[in-house]
This record gives structure tokens, C-alpha cells and sequence, in this order.
């Protein structure tokens, strides 16, 4: 953790006195607000009442939800502790980063240069994420693969609970929880994709065999033709017309 210049003490000092607070509370303000970009700020203090969230001109969040008077002391802190940064590097510069500009190792950055510190990073099963409010900017890494999405007008929270069995992250933001694959990529390799299967083929004319004739059943033969002899004595009796049999008799042909 970097170390505060003494000038920096000092109006840190200064800024925690007026407002009330400890200074390890207007420091842990302090490196939330710069890892936000000065626009934003994720904390957890006692002094907060847990884990809050602070943006500029916006939505404010502390533990203590209904303490109005908490929720305009961290917006006075942060927009001091934001001026403090616009004025000055506050903190002490550290060792630089091993060659390549990144740390692979447990407890390293991952993340491409140029994104600078996270609001937030986590991991959950196999992935790990890490959240660049000031660049709206979301790392996500998976299968030693690194990808990058621009989070555009969302403000993430932190990871929400993963429905399901799939291996993909959701996260909590102030619109509700969006999902990774649902941002813009804007960096590393293409998402892998489910390919659809190819449409069947339709099979050649040639190829088909037409359809077989289905022969009557057994005996249907003999009963239509035991049935054409009856209608031939009834109208021979004068119970039929000849245009009455005619019809039953070709109705009945055509069943053969």
C-alpha cells in the first residue's frame, strides 16, 4: 500500500478534522476516490457504517442508509479529497513494475497498461475481474485469457450472484446486473462462440424412392364386390335407380 507524502498528511489531516472523522477514515476515502478517477469512490470504514459508494454529482450509499447527515459528510470528504488530488500526487511513489509492465504472480496486476488502479477486483471460480471506473474500462480473466469491455453508462458495483452452470460472470450495477458478453469487447481475443448446426441437406430427387402402394386389406375385395352383387339386386328389384347403383357401384370401385 502506498504511503502518503508528508504534505499530503497533512491536509489529509486538515480534511478529516473538519468533517468529523478519523484520518485513517479520510484516507480510506482517499484511495477510494483516486482509484475511482476522482469521479467515483467504493469503501468500506467503520466510521461509514460498512461498505458505501460515493459519485460525483450522484448516487451516495453508506452502510447506515437512513443517516442523511453520514451520506452529506462522505460527499463533503470526497469532493475535498478529489480537489486534494487534482492539486497534488499525494502519494509516495513506488518500485517499479517488473519487465512487461505487469505481475502475473498471486496478488499482481493482470490487466493490460494504461488502465491504471481498479475501483474493484475479485475473482470467482476460475475467473478474475477487475473494474476501471475513471476509464470505464472492465478486465475480465478467464483460461490465462484477458479481455476487456467498456462499460459505458454502467457503474459496477461488484460481481452479483452467478445463476445457472454457465462460466460467465454477471455483475451488480446501478441499471441492474449485466453480464460481461453483453458489453462491447474492446480488447484480447474474440469470445468463443457456439456454432450452430449446419441445415440438413436436402436429400436428391434421384435419391428418393417413391412412396409404395399400400394394396387393400385382405378380403376388402370380395366384400366390395359381395356388396356391388346386392346393389345390382336391389336394382334389379326397382329398390335403386340405374344412376343409384352406377354411383355406388364407382364409389365402391374406388376403394380397390
Amino acid at each position: 500500500m502506498q504511503e502518503l507524502t508528508p504534505a499530503a498528511q497533512q491536509r489529509v489531516a486538515d480534511i478529516a478534522a473538519r468533517n468529523g472523522v478519523s484520518q485513517d477514515a479520510a484516507l480510506t476515502l482517499l484511495r477510494a476516490v483516486a482509484d475511482g478517477g476522482g469521479g467515483m469512490a467504493q469503501f468500506s470504514h467503520p466510521e461509514f457504517g460498512g461498505m458505501g459508494q460515493w459519485s460525483r454529482g450522484g448516487m451516495i450509499m453508506v452502510g447506515d442508509m437512513f443517516n442523511t447527515g453520514l451520506r452529506h459528510r462522505v460527499d463533503n470528504l470526497c469532493n475535498a479529497l478529489t480537489n486534494l488530488l487534482r492539486e497534488m500526487d499525494p502519494f509516495v511513489p513506488g518500485p517499479p513494475l517488473p519487465s512487461g509492465g505487469r505481475n502475473q504472480g498471486f496478488g499482481g496486476t493482470w490487466w493490460p497498461d494504461g488502465l491504471g488502479s481498479p475501483a474493484s477486483s475479485g475473482a470467482q471460480d476460475d475467473m478474475r475481474y477487475a473494474y476501471f471506473p475513471a476509464a470505464r474500462r472492465l478486465a475480465v480473466q478467464q483460461d490465462g485469457q484477458t479481455r476487456v469491455y467498456d462499460t459505458a453508462h454502467h457503474a459496477i458495483f461488484g460481481v452479483s450472484q452467478q445463476q445457472g452452470g454457465g462460466r460467465s460472470l454477471s455483475f451488480a450495477s446501478d441499471h441492474g446486473t449485466v453480464r460481461a458478453e453483453d458489453l462491447q469487447q474492446v480488447d484480447g481475443p474474440p469470445p468463443a462462440r457456439h456454432q450452430a448446426p449446419p441445415p440438413p441437406q436436402a436429400e436428391p430427387a434421384s435419391a428418393r424412392q417413391p412412396a409404395p402402394v399400400q394394396a387393400p386389406p385382405a378380403g376388402a375385395e370380395g366384400d366390395v364386390l359381395a356388396t356391388i352383387e346386392k346393389l345390382a339386386d336391389l336394382r334389379a328389384r326397382g329398390i335403386l335407380t340405374d344412376e343409384e347403383f352406377s354411383v355406388k357401384k364407382a364409389e365402391l370401385l374406388g376403394r380397390l
